[in-house]
């Protein structure tokens, strides 16, 4: 009998795969981390390749440890890095041109000039996005116009777009599937959200041939069908989501009012709206959390761009730690009266701020400043932005002042960044007993397709938190370092009138 869910979580870093079983509990995993590719300065690439190899492996090493026969998997779960853009060639199935990852900057002088036209309403209100290098249509146009004969391909039909997850169907298919689901979709800045298509107007504004799109699915779904020469038999994948939405799901976030953030590379916050399409004040994005039986459920999202990055940066670029694990103690060991504010604005700067032009900077440093101090700004300039969602979200959503937030993500395995995120939100922050959100969001869909797991209400009562942790922060010093985080975000911005 097929009681098991192999679950495909495609990330920015690295690719993972984990097999579940019947009770969706963790039997076995598998992770390959891939190279990232700066080219030039606000570039960043993938290699779609790289991509696909570490799929194919990391699952068939995963099946291998669970020690479980491919016949006895009832589906795949698909969930994946998002607004990420691949082109390839229909025939052989040969991307055109690198990946360009979601936190690629290149489009920027594009999306500043489609400010500088009045557009942003227009595309705000059909797409719920706002314009920013972040999302896929001014990728594709891009690759379109620099690879040659490309744009002509495209209109010939003979060229294919996707995010992570359509490439990866495609491939797992060979080559038979050209799909995606509802919330990848929502990202691309050429969805229609009320509508639940692809948008006519939008890909005329990109330049973007409406042919190259895949259709569009619900999150569990039959999407296809994994040939039997890739893991030994043919294995259905049955559900997709992007990696924010397949964690909202994982978290268990299925009533309006409910809110998760996952700390990963970035950090996406996602309220659950419910059927109420909701349009930020307070420049939120207005997004899909999940489409089942054909029902949109829609939520506000903020989102970061570097959170775990930045203690990346950290060990890789500074080599102020060895480990991830080391930073929590050096934060906490930092003089608590130096106020040493990161604002790690790598690639720009996202919600609520959307300013993809400007970059990174220290304040507060004195000569008696170290590396725990710059540890602690890292790891405080994560939990600030947070704060700065939040109290976005507040001002959108009514019922909002009542918020727990539900965590999950590399970071959250830090008590100390915990602790301090529940100081500067004045909030409780939940951390479940299964870090694995994102996989398990995407094992649930591709368990629910199949009959495997029960209807969400259900399976919202399975949730179990590990660890609550509530505000100890005096309110003053909130407020103080709140102070100085806004004075230091308001020196960064390269137009401070935002």
């Amino acid at each position: 009998m097929a009681s098991y869910i192999v679950a495909i979580d495609q990330g920015t870093t690295s690719t993972r795969a984990l097999v579940f079983n019947d009770t969706a509990e963790i039997m076995a995993s598998a992770q390959q981390e891939f190279r990232q590719d700066f080219p030039n300065p606000g570039w960043v690439e993938h290699d779609p390749e790289a991509i696909w190899q570490s799929v194919v492996a990391v699952v068939r090493e995963a099946v291998a440890r669970a020690q479980v026969s491919v016949h006895e998997i009832a589906a795949i779960g698909l969930t994946n890095q998002r607004e990420t853009t691949v082109i390839w060639e229909r025939v052989s199935g040969r991307p055109i041109h690198p990946a360009i990852v979601w936190q690629d900057r290149r489009t920027t002088k594009t999306c500043q000039e489609m400010i500088d036209r009045g557009l942003q309403d227009q595309i705000n209100a059909i797409t719920g996005l706002r314009l920013d290098p972040y999302f896929s249509a001014t990728k594709i146009a891009w690759i379109l116009d620099h690879v040659d004969g490309a744009r002509a391909a495209a209109e010939r039909g003979e060229l294919a777009f996707g995010t992570i997850d359509s490439f990866l169907l495609w491939r797992l298919t060979g080559g038979a599937v050209h799909r995606t689901d509802a919330t990848n979709a929502s990202r691309t800045l050429l969805y229609d959200l009320a509508g639940g298509h692809w948008s006519a107007d939008m890909c005329a504004l990109f330049n973007v041939p409406m042919n190259m799109l895949p259709a569009v699915d619900d999150n569990a779904s039959v999407f296809g069908v994994a040939t039997d020469d890739l893991f030994g038999a043919a294995i259905t994948i049955g559900g997709m989501a992007g990696d924010q939405q397949a964690a909202t799901i994982g978290q268990a976030c299925f009533q309006p009012g409910m809110l998760k953030a996952t700390y990963g590379t970035g950090c996406f916050a996602l309220l659950n709206t419910g059927s109420q399409r909701v349009t930020s004040r307070n420049r939120l994005l207005t997004t899909l959390a999940y489409r089942l039986n054909g029902q949109p459920t829609f939520a506000l999202e903020g989102s970061i761009f570097i959170a775990g990055a930045a203690v990346q940066w950290l060990r890789d670029g500074l080599g102020i730690i060895d480990h991830a694990a080391q930073l929590g103690t050096l934060a906490g060991d930092a003089d608590p009266d130096q106020d040493v504010y990161l604002v790690p604005a790598f690639v720009g700067l996202g919600a609520p701020y959307w300013d993809a032009e400007c970059r990174g900077a220290l304040y507060g440093l004195t000569r008696a400043t170290g590396r725990a101090e710059i540890a602690r700004a890292a790891l405080e300039s994560v939990c600030f932005q947070s704060h700065d969602l939040i109290t976005a979200m507040r001002g959108d959503w009514p019922d909002a002042e009542g918020l727990v937030l539900r965590v999950d993500g590399g970071m959250v395995a830090s008590d100390w960044t915990m602790q301090r995120l529940a100081d500067l939100l004045a909030a409780p922050v939940d951390r479940p007993t299964i870090p694995e959100t994102t996989a398990m969001g995407a094992a649930y869909l591709a368990g629910l397709q199949s009959g495997l797991y029960p209807a969400p209400d259900e399976f919202a009562e399975t949730w179990a938190l590990e660890q609550r942790f509530t505000p100890r922060m005096e309110a003053a010093m909130r407020a103080r370092k709140h102070a100085g985080w806004q004075d230091a975000i308001q020196r960064t911005l390269s137009r401070p009138d935002r």
